[in-house]
């Protein structure tokens, strides 16, 4: 026979179950709208085709790799692949670095399914202090690559 203690961690644990339940279902709906739109972006806005909107400039090509990135979403490990191959094709440091690092970190394409989960001020923020720091990271790449190099 269960004692009292058992009994109120199997009640807690059935209406944390079934809480967790009701957000998923709730949020489910946000998750595919977002994978699907991410794919979507992908597929028409090729990485091959980047090197034409860059080579403007320093910090344009850098707010441009950053903007790009924002729009896309990817995972970590594919971006030292897509990295390597975007250096290959003569896109910038300063636009690669910018680019993938908000690749990872800033997700506009996600942000109504973020805002719905943990409110519009924290995803709001959130995004904005990423993609402010995806530039800074760029740069600071660019001057630590030129010290290396020097």
């Amino acid at each position: 026979m269960k004692n009292r203690s058992e009994q109120k961690k199997s009640t807690a644990f059935s209406a944390s179950l079934r809480k967790t339940g009701k957000m998923l279902l709730r949020v489910f709906p946000n998750i595919f709208a977002v994978v699907l739109l991410s794919g979507l972006i992908m597929e028409f806005v090729p990485m091959d085709r980047l090197s034409t909107f860059l080579g403007g400039g320093f910090f344009t090509d850098g707010l441009i790799g950053a903007g790009i990135g924002s729009i896309s979403i990817g995972n970590p490990l594919v971006s030292y692949v897509l990295g390597g191959e975007l250096l290959d094709q003569g896109i910038s440091l300063m636009a690669v670095t910018a680019l993938l690092v908000s690749w990872v970190t800033v997700g506009s394409i996600q942000l109504p399914a973020e805002i719905q989960t943990f409110g519009s001020r924290f995803a709001l923020l959130r995004n904005g202090i990423s993609f402010v720091f995806a530039m800074l990271i760029a740069f600071l790449v660019l001057v630590t690559m030129q010290f290396l190099a020097s």
